[in-house]
C-alpha cells in the first residue's frame, strides 16, 4: 500500500536536468539543487568526454527552482551548463533512460544513509597519476577515507574522500597543490554535510560496505551436536511392578 502510495506521488511531476564538464562540480549542483527545492535526485549520467548530468524529480515548480538553482552554481564555477526540465514526461521515457533504476528505488521508499555525518571532498584531476598524487598526499595530511574515484572521460578522474569538515578541507587544499604540481588540476569540491540522497548516488568502495556474515559454529559444538546420542526409554511391560508404579508416581 506504502509502495503504491509512493508511485502516486511521482505522477504529474517533472524531470529536471542539469549538465557540466566536471564531475565535482555536477556534485556541487546536485547538493545545491536538493538543498533548495523539495526534489529527488535520481543520479548521474556520464556520456564520456568529461560531460556529467544531474537528474532529479518532483513536483514541476520545484524542479524548476532546483534546476535555476543549478544552474546559477553552475555558472559560479565557470563551468558550461546546460539545463532543461520535463513535466509531465511519458513512462516510456522513464523505463528506457537509464534512471529507471534509480527512480523504482526511491519509489519504493529503499534508500538508506552509507555514511552520515561525514563531509565529502573531490579532487578532479586531468589524467590518472595526478589523481593519484593527489589522493595519496590527501590521506597523508589529515585523517580522511579514500572512498573511491570517478572516470568520466576526456582523461578526467576524481578522487573522492570522507571525514570531517575540518580535515576534508585541509586534505582538499593540500590535495590541489599536489595534483598541480603534478600534471592538472581540473576542479575541486567539499560538500560539508551531504543529504543521504547525495550520498546514495556516489561511487563507494567495496571494503565501506557492509555485508551480511555466516553464522559461524565453532568446531567443538559441531561435533558435540554430531556425537549427541539418544536416550532409549525403558520397555515398561518387562519392568516389575513395583518400578512402574513409582515411575508413575515420579510423574
Amino acid at each position: 500500500m506504502q509502495a503504491s502510495y509512493r508511485q502516486n506521488d511521482f505522477k504529474d511531476t517533472a524531470l529536471g536536468l542539469v549538465s557540466t564538464e566536471s564531475f565535482p562540480a555536477i556534485v556541487g549542483i546536485a547538493d545545491n539543487m536538493l538543498k533548495s527545492a523539495g526534489v529527488h535526485l535520481i543520479g548521474y549520467e556520464k556520456i564520456g568526454g568529461g560531460y556529467c548530468t544531474a537528474i532529479v524529480r518532483g513536483a514541476i515548480a520545484d524542479v524548476r527552482l532546483a534546476v535555476e538553482t543549478g544552474v546559477q552554481v553552475g555558472e559560479q564555477m565557470h563551468q558550461q551548463v546546460s539545463s532543461l526540465v520535463i513535466p509531465r514526461p511519458f513512462p516510456n521515457l522513464e523505463v528506457i533512460l537509464p534512471i529507471s533504476k534509480r527512480f523504482s528505488v526511491l519509489s519504493q521508499g529503499d534508500g538508506y544513509s552509507r555514511l552520515s555525518n561525514q563531509a565529502i571532498g573531490l579532487v578532479e584531476t586531468r589524467g590518472f597519476p595526478a589523481m593519484v598524487g593527489a589522493a595519496d598526499a590527501m590521506l597523508k595530511a589529515a585523517d580522511v577515507q579514500l572512498a573511491a574515484y570517478e572516470k568520466i572521460g576526456a582523461g578526467l578522474c576524481t578522487a573522492i574522500i570522507r571525514g570531517s569538515v575540518a580535515n576534508v578541507a585541509v586534505a582538499v587544499e593540500v590535495g590541489m597543490y599536489e595534483a598541480e604540481r603534478i600534471g592538472e588540476l581540473n576542479a575541486v569540491m567539499v560538500i560539508p554535510r551531504p543529504l543521504d540522497e547525495l550520498e546514495e548516488t556516489l561511487p563507494v568502495a567495496s571494503c565501506w560496505i557492509e555485508e551480511r556474515q555466516p553464522l559461524n559454529l565453532p568446531i567443538s559444538l559441531k561435533e558435540q551436536v554430531g556425537e549427541a546420542e539418544l536416550l532409549e526409554l525403558p520397555d515398561l511391560t518387562e519392568l516389575p511392578m513395583k518400578v512402574i508404579e513409582e515411575l508413575t508416581n515420579d510423574q
